[in-house]
């Protein structure tokens, strides 16, 4: 009877997280989460029917908060021992592997802003420096209440991740130590505990924004973006790899070494540090930020989602400009940087919806009076929405994968017209080569260029919120219908210009299905 009770209570427990929240991350804090989910149905119980909806009703006493969160820390110690612990190894990093055996120099010849001794010395202070604040502040950190010592470990964490990119770490083996030390320290300040002290002023309030028909912020919605994320991160850091003198060579199955001249061109080395490694930092922010907060950071986590949100789509926007500018400037392709590129792109539309929705969080709490900077740093709650997601739970995906992934994209619906706008895009990047222009030819970089931009604009217009981008093809595919005629290309690749140009300007024309609600962004999807 015991065995079944508690398990129709943890059923139950469960059901309160709506489908998968900050509870269910894995993270040894039941009793602070019991405890507000048990003051948190008292406070709606005990409502009068005329605050339904009122902020009063969220607010819990300091005292409580106070208890939640000894109570919490108490359960996490742990997380700052291991700070302690991993500052300890990084303080002896640079005597146990002794940084000036087997160094190497970037691949290319390349130079960089500091010397071989250089190199090996910043390295080294920077281990010792960072260990020793990691001691400190994690010793720090064993004491509840203190935020400011877990938020200067995670920022050690973030120079970790740096430091080897900015430094031309001269070894692998200080690279690797590193990175992966890094992102430990930033999993264990700020994602496996929580967010520091955030007990202290969380408001309760709706997982569904008001007017949505779904939470862009839930944890099926944020899987891709994580896996995406990984998957990046791993082809960058083979790229850095190579750029960093690490290894000898770039395998690529289609364009064989010319993947190694994109990654020594001038065009690459006109960054003072690596350009695949700074795609491999930026993976690694993308990867760990997709599991930061619950299900509602929308409203509780603006400057994350806005982070987050800048790392995704203008600087993601920048990365694959510069990939798919790689034919045009350096006359050559590189096929894990093209990868690298592709999954980006997914990302944008998955993303662009949670940033709406914490924009209009923001715009709505300002209307009422509340500051900018409080609102962005601290969140809040919301009137209106729903308490409960539609979306499946993420840990039922391996018994309904169909289920949970249909809840994954929504917000991302696929026309036809876009569809077939892609494959046509495709099309214009193989034309050249098909009627046998050089790589080099100016037409050929216009098809290359031209299609490239027709399919990045069609992916990222499948995401609802940004469908009214795709009219961008009606000028791309007007500018690959006419500038052949103006380059000298031969007659076929003008005539296949045309057609499929303007098969590209009038797919932009219709808008396609939409599929969910965005309250008031819905004027925006024309």
């Amino acid at each position: 009877m015991e065995k079944d009770q508690n398990k129709k209570t943890g059923s139950n427990e469960q059901h309160e997280h709506g489908g998968g929240g900050m509870g269910m991350r894995g993270v040894t804090r039941p009793m602070a989460e019991k405890k507000l989910r048990e003051h948190n149905k008292q406070m709606h119980e005990g409502g009068d029917d005329k605050d339904k909806g009122s902020d009063h009703k969220m607010e819990m006493d300091p005292e409580m908060r106070q208890k939640m969160l000894h109570m919490h820390h108490m359960q996490t110690l742990w997380v700052y021992w291991m700070i302690v612990i991993l500052g300890v190894w990084m303080l002896f990093s640079p005597l146990t592997f002794d940084y000036s055996i087997g160094t190497v120099n970037p691949s290319g010849g390349r130079a960089v802003w500091l010397s071989m001794e250089e190199r090996i010395a910043f390295m080294k202070w920077s281990d010792i420096i960072s260990g020793a604040l990691l001691v400190f502040f994690g010793w720090r950190g064993l004491t509840p209440n203190r935020p400011i010592s877990l938020w200067v470990c995670c920022f050690i964490g973030i120079w970790l991740t740096m430091a080897p990119i900015l430094f031309w770490s001269p070894t692998a083996v200080a690279y690797l130590n590193n990175t992966m030390v890094g992102a430990l320290i930033i999993a264990l300040t700020i994602l496996i505990p929580g967010m520091p002290n955030m007990i202290m002023y969380m408001k309760m309030g709706p997982k569904v924004p008001p007017g949505w028909s779904y939470n862009p912020s839930s944890w099926p919605q944020r899987w891709i973006m994580m896996v995406l994320g990984f998957v990046g991160w791993i082809v960058s850091r083979y790229l850095a790899a190579f750029q960093l003198g690490y290894i000898d060579s770039v395998w690529d199955p289609f364009f064989g070494e010319q993947s190694e001249q994109v990654l020594n061109s001038s065009m690459s080395h006109s960054l003072p540090i690596s350009d695949a490694g700074l795609g491999t930092i930026a993976y690694t922010f993308e990867f760990l930020m997709g599991w930061m907060g619950s299900p509602a950071r929308w409203r509780t986590m603006p400057w994350m989602v806005a982070v987050f949100g800048i790392l995704v789509i203008p600087l993601g926007l920048v990365h694959i400009f510069l990939v798919i500018s790689q034919p045009v400037v350096v006359g050559a392709w590189c096929t894990f940087c093209l990868l690298a590129a592709a999954i980006m792109l997914p990302m944008i539309p998955l993303e662009a919806d949670e940033v709406v929705a914490m924009g209009q969080f923001m715009k709505k709490k300002m209307k009422k009076g509340e500051g900018f900077w409080k609102l962005f740093w601290k969140g809040g709650t919301m009137e209106g929405g729903e308490k409960e997601e539609h979306a499946p739970e993420l840990m039922k995906f391996p018994q309904e994968p169909g289920n949970v992934y249909a809840s994954s994209i929504w917000g991302v619906s696929f026309p036809w017209t876009l569809s077939l706008a892609t494959l046509v895009g495709v099309a214009m990047v193989f034309a050249p080569g098909f009627f046998g222009v050089s790589i080099h030819d100016p037409a050929a970089d216009v098809f290359h260029l031209a299609g490239s931009l027709v399919v990045v604009v069609s992916v990222i217009c499948m995401g609802e919120p940004l469908r009214i981008g795709r009219y961008l093809n009606v000028l791309l595919g007007l500018a690959a219908a006419a500038a052949p005629w103006f380059l000298g290309a031969p007659t076929g690749l003008s005539i296949t210009g045309i057609v499929l140009g303007l098969a590209v300007a009038a797919l932009a024309i219709p808008r396609g299905p939409k599929t969910q609600r965005y309250a008031g962004w819905d004027d925006y999807i024309k």
